[in-house]
């Protein structure tokens, strides 16, 4: 039986994150998408957000098997929404999904599952009943993920970074109750 956990990532993480996260660039790319081929996210990205103590790890079997960023408050990138809207408040403080992504030597054993519910846990534990995810929109195995997961399309985001040529995103969200 395999044993499988969501934690805190740590320093010592990181050079397992950073894999992963070049993998997930490689993979993208294989597939014709231009998500994450402008340096984004970059190792100080990655290191960052262990720094903040947002960044988590999937364990399986005591080895890293995925990771997520799991940002608490407003994300200004999903400030303006195209052709869609929020529900709730504006108001409402919500947690952001992102830089969510699988081992190569993982893939394809559906741990995006375990991966998000841990999330989940995490965001009630810590106070929040909402969630707010992207992906690029040739993403079709992460809308799918996303989707799967309970997630309702909201619309589309415009990306704020500079380095990007393609920053439009489809939008989605998720109330726990």
């Amino acid at each position: 039986m395999t044993t499988s956990y969501l934690r805190k990532a740590t320093k010592a993480d990181l050079p397992a994150i950073l894999e992963i996260i070049s993998e997930a660039k490689a993979y993208l790319k294989e597939q014709g998408i231009n998500q994450w081929q402008s340096g984004y996210p970059t190792n100080q990205d990655i290191e960052n957000d262990i720094q903040q103590q947002i960044s988590y790890v999937l364990m399986v079997d005591g080895n890293i098997a995925g990771t997520a960023a799991l940002w608490p408050d407003k994300d200004v990138n999903y400030d303006n929404i195209i052709d869609g809207s929020w529900r709730g408040n504006p108001d409402d403080t919500y947690m952001s999904i992102h830089r969510i992504a699988m081992s190569s030597k993982f893939r394809g054993q559906r741990l995006s599952e375990k991966m998000m519910s841990g999330l989940f846990t995490i965001s009630t534990e810590l106070g929040y009943n909402e969630l707010r995810i992207d992906t690029h929109l040739k993403n079709k195995a992460m809308q799918k993920v996303i989707t799967n997961n309970g997630f309702e399309y909201r619309g589309i985001i415009d990306f704020i970074d500079e380095n990007e040529v393609d920053t439009k995103r489809y939008a989605y969200q998720l109330y726990l109750k």
